[in-house]
């Protein structure tokens, strides 16, 4: 074949799969990495559903995700799963009234134990001997979810301060296996006081987990730069993700932490965002704005990224922290291949 007919084959497009169908990677522009449409006790919701109004918030959560937009961010990473109130049909919904691209997640979100569906299931009653819960993340990701069309685009799992307890080690090697079979990134929810995202990296090492496609949630909640480095040689992401939590973590050691992360040559390895919801259920509504006040999806627009480059942090590190790397975080692999 001559070099002529080689360019006029059709090249294939990396995409990603999002709430309404695949978009190219290329074009997903800058991406707040971990942030949630709705966070929900979708069992006490819809017992208890008094001052729940479907379409009213619906509409409130497009209204928030289109002023994001309109500030240039174009897409979100939503890792809601099952354990905090995944309801794609509602997600739908949202995304049809918002221009901003929503990706998905498959997994399970547990600080300790697994729901009782599968305790009684064994971890060796799945296909060929698998868990249970890795074919429905498979499924998730290869077929959809929950019939709707809808394909989850990563994994998430959760290691908190009670640590590696046996219902979370059986969903973050479920959650491993998964990804090793589809070639989808992981997210962690960890827990950097006791250094758990060490933990994880050491058990999704043991399932074959391409380190370089794990994200590990919450590490500015610390600025312990030892620990930090050490997540980022290992080659993984750091999600910087919990700006306007400051009664987690302050704003100003937030910032500084990325900042001297960036100094340090890091930048490649941070992606930025909130942790945020549209609406949220765990707190009664008036308690958010007394003791997160900037807890909010805009918040990093406005005040963070100008404290970061009054930091020294470039233009290009936040485009790298912002663009280049969700985009290489989510740019298709071949299933066993890094």
């Amino acid at each position: 074949m001559t070099a002529t007919e080689s360019d006029r084959r059709p090249q294939t497009m990396e995409t990603v799969e999002t709430v309404r169908g695949p978009v190219a990677v290329a074009e997903l522009g800058q991406v707040f990495m971990h942030e949630h449409v709705f966070v929900l006790n979708e069992e006490i919701r819809q017992n208890y559903p008094a001052g729940w109004d479907e379409e009213q918030q619906v509409d409130a959560a497009a209204v928030k995700l289109t002023a994001l937009e309109q500030r240039g961010v174009a897409t979100i990473a939503d890792p809601t799963v099952v354990g905090l109130g995944r309801n794609i049909p509602r997600i739908q919904r949202v995304a049809a009234r918002t221009g901003i691209n929503i990706i998905v997640a498959t997994g399970l979100y547990t600080y300790n134990d697994i729901p009782l569906y599968f305790r009684y299931r064994s971890p060796d009653s799945g296909t060929d001997g698998a868990d249970p819960m890795t074919d429905l993340f498979v499924g998730d990701i290869t077929e959809g979810i929950a019939g709707t069309g809808v394909k989850a685009a990563f994994l998430k799992c959760c290691i908190e301060d009670e640590g590696l307890t046996p219902g979370v080690e059986r969903v973050m090697r479920a959650v491993a296996r998964a990804h090793v079979t589809t070639g989808a990134p992981i997210m962690v929810h960890t827990h950097p006081a006791s250094r758990s995202g060490l933990v994880a990296l050491r058990v999704l090492t043991e399932e074959g987990a391409d380190l370089s496609r794990v994200l590990l949630a919450h590490c500015g909640d610390t600025d312990d730069l030892d620990y930090l480095t050490r997540l980022a040689d290992a080659g993984c992401l750091l999600g910087m993700d919990r700006f306007g939590l400051d009664i987690l973590f302050p704003f100003e050691p937030r910032v500084a932490t990325v900042a001297a992360m960036a100094e340090r040559g890091y930048a490649g390895n941070m992606v930025l965002s909130h942790d945020a919801s549209c609406h949220i259920d765990w707190f009664p509504a008036e308690l958010i704005p007394v003791l997160a006040p900037n807890w909010h999806l805009i918040h990093l627009l406005d005040d963070v990224l100008p404290a970061l480059r009054e930091r020294g942090v470039t233009d290009e590190q936040i485009d790298t922290m912002l663009v280049a790397n969700p985009r290489r975080y989510f740019t298709p692999q071949v299933p066993g291949q890094g």
